[in-house]
């Protein structure tokens, strides 16, 4: 199994480091800033939410694609009530939040406590017309129904050729 990690370099680029067996794999984007220019936000976003998830585990999430605009996502809530759960929508970002309020000292004592209740933020960043539909939990699984809208003035058309 290889291990990805993100280390920083000495001109301040980001590198992917990816171990497999003995061998060691570097990316470095100055290179792909300097033959591509003006993307150096694209890939300096990329770089920070890539670095930012490796490491991000709870609580895991399926992203299901039904069909070429119509996609989905499920978090695994288990634990949480509705209440203690908000999905936002800041500009492109989709943020799902958990918290749970303090509990009362009436509740029993855990022997083993194998699911996890701690608070989480989960961010994704939402592609170009992309809209955040219905938000469903059911057997603490959050859904999020997202739908790609392209607006008529972007799609193609075909203009018709008048006679003179």
């Amino acid at each position: 199994m290889a291990s990805i990690q993100w280390a920083k370099s000495p001109t301040d680029s980001y590198l992917l480091k990816e171990k497999k067996m003995n061998q060691l794999v570097r990316f470095d984007t100055n290179a792909l800033n300097r033959a591509l220019i003006g993307f150096d936000n694209l890939f300096d976003g990329f770089e920070q939410r890539f670095a930012n998830q490796l490491n991000n585990t709870y609580p895991p999430y399926n992203i299901l694609k039904h069909d070429e605009d119509t996609y989905q996502i499920q978090v695994a809530v288990t634990g949480f009530e509705r209440e203690d759960v908000t999905v936002e929508i800041d500009q492109n970002n989709l943020i799902v939040k958990g918290g749970r309020k303090e509990v009362e000292m009436t509740e029993p004592t855990y022997l083993h406590r194998g699911l996890a209740t701690r608070d989480f933020t989960r961010m994704w960043t939402l592609g170009e017309h992309i809209e955040v539909g219905d938000v469903t939990m059911k057997n603490g699984v959050l859904t999020i129904a997202l739908k790609r809208v392209i607006p008529e003035s972007l799609k193609p058309r075909t203009l018709q050729i008048k006679a003179e």
